[in-house]
């Protein structure tokens, strides 16, 4: 039996860099590492005391979620691969 082989990955990390903090609770600067994985989900890691780790189904849904209509910015660290 032949062994599979993996697709290239895809994936690209992130950080969320948020200008003022609506809520109180995560501050400003950066305040999420995460990454997007090559089949679009996403998982996010805050870098706030609470330290809370989410996975969403986008980036989409992630941007709609923390992007606080633009207070919020994604800042890519990885090329995206083609």
């Amino acid at each position: 039996m032949k062994t599979p082989i993996a697709k290239q990955s895809r994936a690209r990390r992130f950080v969320l860099d948020r200008s003022e903090d609506e809520t109180g609770t995560s501050g400003t600067g950066i305040v999420a590492e995460g990454v997007c994985f090559s089949n679009g989900k996403v998982a996010l890691h805050w870098l706030s005391h609470l330290g809370a780790v989410n996975v969403y189904d986008s980036m989409s849904v992630t941007e709609t979620l923390h992007g606080h209509g633009g207070l919020t910015k994604i800042v890519w660290l990885d090329k995206e691969m083609k």
